[in-house]
């Protein structure tokens, strides 16, 4: 038992040392990481940034639109549906699918 005690009484400040130097890595390690998330986390947060002022600014020239232009918009509308109206009117050339080109 005498033997035992001895061995741990030397052995235990070279473990006390072993456990410090390897807590310290893992802090080290750790503070690497949380650096490496922070920066990806950045770099996302600026490409979404960049991309919700791309919407806005969309969003914005179609409110100037429709609030500037609201008159413009419904006769270009109508002027379509007019457009639509002489295409099913049968106007201009009819085309047969049916005959082929002969050669």
């Amino acid at each position: 038992m005498g033997e035992l005690i001895g061995l741990v009484a030397v052995s235990a400040p070279f473990l006390m040392v072993l456990g410090i130097v390897w807590i310290n890595n893992q802090k080290k390690l750790e503070e690497r990481r949380i650096a490496a998330t922070a920066e990806a986390s950045s770099e996302k947060a600026a490409q979404y940034a960049s991309k919700v002022q791309a919407l806005e600014d969309r969003v914005r020239v179609l409110e100037r639109i429709v609030t500037d232009q609201g008159y413009n918009v419904a006769s270009q509308i109508e002027a379509l549906r007019d457009q639509r109206n002489v295409d099913e009117a049968n106007a201009g050339v009819q085309i047969e699918f049916a005959k082929k080109e002969e050669v």
